[in-house]
């Protein structure tokens, strides 16, 4: 499992669609403690992914802009 997430906030540019679900997909598989889900939990786990990769397109959404 991956004891890192990378931080996607760039000085330049947004992060991508594919990055925010890469992050949300690091971040759920750390927290529940699976790589793989059963099938039991493959709605749960691929909801949580969505619900926080949505959560972080908006989080980088309202961001203030840092100004010189």
């Amino acid at each position: 499992m991956c004891r890192n997430i990378r931080k996607l906030r760039q000085p330049d540019r947004a992060p991508t669609d594919e990055e925010l679900r890469d992050a949300a997909l690091q971040f759920v598989r750390k927290v529940s403690g699976y790589r793989t889900p059963s099938r039991a939990n493959q709605v749960a786990f691929e909801r949580a992914v969505a619900d926080i990769t949505t959560i972080t397109r908006a989080l980088f959404k309202n961001l203030a802009s840092k100004e010189k």
